[in-house]
């Protein structure tokens, strides 16, 4: 396309485009003026002259010594930075009460964001600024914090992936009574007194305890019983069980109608975990068993034991855990703020 024959006509407001640049490049090659390209392209001569400046850089010529040159990957590469530093101002910019509100909670007590952000609406805290769950994690993401990163979050968001939910048979615990049996009113959530059951297990190796944790929570209010047992065995949870009977009393029967496990060996003995320790012949709560490889059907106490890993790594001799420890970690779940109860605690909605 020649100067006299040009149809292009001037775009405002437009910004150069990558094939612009390259075009610029061959042009400036052709010793063409900043005003011949300008209206080669449609352009104004300022526009052309900012362009060029932007994208011109010393190189080294055959001669060993250094020329000015437009080079149009280098003006693209600035551009393309500058535009990812472009949107609206950080709103927490200068809310500095708010940014350590965030800091300290998910730092030193272990909140997730979502569960920040929705405890400071559910308690109707009040800051210069505020903003959503999304934001603050792309606030994380770009490192907007001096003290968090994606490292200090407890689960980083993922997206969800499409389980095949297929159901096994437990051939090895045929006694036991089956999530098939267990009734609608423990599905639904709706009655207070269903829990689910595990074990939470410390680090293996020469000078490492055997202990455990026992973990049970409750479907409907998610509040958590945790338990240390000296080993993961059969004998150990009925002991566990035994003493929360005495420590309960009478109301260990309303507060515990049924309690869901997996097929570890640990829970195999069902007719000994469903017996009163107090009255011979006297069934105390009534256990089932998931299928194999079902995680997702007590998904309550898989997240419950999610949690319990943000103070107890994979690893950690729960042996050396004192009593105060665990409690505190008990307390600590149960006053979190839950997004399925509004970001009210299992104590707050707990009968």
């Amino acid at each position: 396309m020649s100067q006299i024959h040009c149809t292009t006509t001037r775009r405002r407001f437009k910004h150069i485009t990558m094939r612009e640049r390259y075009q610029i490049e061959v042009l400036l090659k052709e010793k063409r003026k900043p005003i011949e390209i300008a209206k080669l392209l449609g352009k104004d001569r300022r526009t052309i002259e900012r362009e060029i400046a932007r994208g011109t850089v010393k190189l080294l010529s055959s001669e060993l010594t250094y020329v000015e040159k437009y080079c149009a990957d280098t003006a693209q590469n600035d551009y393309d930075k500058n535009a990812a530093n472009k949107g609206a101002c950080l709103k927490i910019g200068h809310d500095h009460k708010l940014a350590e509100h965030i800091e300290k909670k998910i730092i030193k007590e272990k909140y997730s964001p979502d569960a920040v952000i929705g405890e400071i609406r559910a308690k109707g805290l009040k800051f210069e600024t505020s903003i959503c769950t999304k934001t603050l994690y792309n606030y994380i993401d770009k490192e907007v914090f001096a003290k968090i990163s994606n490292k200090d979050l407890p689960v980083k968001r993922t997206a969800r992936k499409s389980h095949h939910k297929r159901v096994r048979v437990s051939h090895h615990n045929l006694k036991g009574t089956s999530i098939e049996y267990r009734p609608d009113e423990v599905d639904s959530r709706e009655e207070e007194g269903h829990w689910e059951m595990d074990c939470v297990v410390g680090g293996k190796g020469k000078g490492k305890s055997k202990a455990v944790l026992l973990v049970l929570t409750e479907r409907k209010t998610r509040k958590e019983i945790i338990r240390k047992m000296a080993n993961k065995t059969q004998k150990s949870v009925k002991k566990a069980l035994d003493k929360l009977e005495r420590e309960y009393g009478a109301r260990f029967y309303k507060v515990f109608k049924t309690i869901t496990v997996d097929n570890g060996s640990e829970f195999l003995n069902s007719e000994e975990l469903e017996s009163s320790v107090k009255k011979q012949g006297l069934q105390r709560v009534k256990v089932y068993y998931a299928h194999p490889y079902s995680a997702w059907e007590r998904g309550s106490n898989e997240n419950a034991n999610k949690m319990i890993r943000r103070f107890i790594p994979k690893g950690a001799d729960i042996g050396k855990l004192k009593k105060s420890d665990i409690q505190r970690i008990e307390n600590w779940m149960n006053n979190y703020p839950r997004k399925i109860h509004g970001y009210k605690s299992a104590n707050d909605v707990a009968a």
